[in-house]
């Protein structure tokens, strides 16, 4: 059962990182459906990236937050990058 509420909770951090990486990328946005999956894949590329630093600063569920919100916004800017050509 624990893993089920850290499946759950992972994905709703992911969904909510990437709506705010939308918000913050105002020029590369993909709509809300297309940022809610890039959040979650933002999750787990913020978290190979950056999870142990950000949580060295601010643990717990506001460091993952931060970590995948990250993660989300540097996705969205390569995904802008790679689209643009």
């Amino acid at each position: 059962m624990p893993d089920l509420i850290s499946l759950i909770l992972f994905l709703v951090i992911g969904l909510v990182a990437g709506w705010l990486a939308g918000q913050l990328m105002k020029g590369s946005s993909f709509g809300l459906l297309g940022n809610l999956i890039v959040g979650v894949i933002g999750a787990v590329l913020g978290g190979w990236l950056l999870g142990k630093y950000v949580h060295a600063i601010l643990p717990g569920l506001l460091g993952s937050l931060v970590t995948a919100t990250l993660g989300a916004v540097i996705l969205l800017f390569l995904i802008g990058l790679v689209a643009r050509k």
